[in-house]
C-alpha cells in the first residue's frame, strides 16, 4: 500500500506535544517500519519547515532541529518532486473549481499524490482535499 502524508498529520506526528500526536504517529509509523511506502509531496518540506519553526511554545523547534526532523524523516518517507506540468495541473484545477487563494497547496499535494499513484492521501484536514473532485476525495483518509 502506497500512502501520501499531508503536511498536517506529518506535523502531529513529528511534535510529541500536539494533540493528534499518537493518532498521526501510528500511521507515520507504518512507513517507518516498511508496512506502508510512504510518500510527501516536496512542497510539505518548506511548509513542514516553516511550520515547525514557527509554532507557540512547546511545539516550536529551532531552525537546527527543523534540519534533523526533515533529515530523518526522508529515510522513510520519499519526497514526489513537482514539475513546472505539475504545478500547471494544480493551478488549471483549481480555476475549473474556481477555488482562490491557498488552496493551490492542497491541490499541490493532491498532485504529488496523484504523482505518485497513492493508495491513500492522509490528512487531518480533509475537506480541504475531498473538494479538489473524485479522484482526489476518493483517496482521503484521516488518522484515528
Amino acid at each position: 500500500m502506497k500512502v501520501l502524508y499531508d503536511t498536517s498529520v506529518l506535523i502531529a506526528a513529528l511534535l510529541v506535544e500536539h494533540s493528534n500526536h499518537a493518532a498521526a504517529l501510528s500511521k507515520l509509523e507504518l512507513a517507518r517500519q516498511g508496512e506502508v511506502k510512504g510518500y510527501l509531496s516536496t512542497h510539505s518540506l518548506a511548509e513542514l519547515y516553516s511550520v515547525m519553526t514557527r509554532l507557540p511554545l512547546p511545539l516550536r523547534v529551532t531552525p537546527g532541529e527543523a534540519v534533523v526532523i526533515l533529515a530523518d524523516l526522508t529515510e522513510y518517507v520519499e519526497p514526489v518532486p513537482l514539475v513546472a506540468n505539475d504545478y500547471q495541473r494544480a493551478i488549471g484545477l483549481m480555476a475549473q473549481l474556481n477555488l482562490p487563494g491557498g488552496g493551490i497547496f492542497d491541490a499541490l499535494i493532491s498532485q504529488a499524490a496523484l504523482k505518485a499513484c497513492v493508495d491513500h492521501l492522509m490528512t487531518f484536514n480533509a475537506k480541504d482535499f475531498v473538494r479538489l473532485g473524485e479522484e482526489i476525495s476518493v483517496l482521503v483518509r484521516v488518522p484515528e
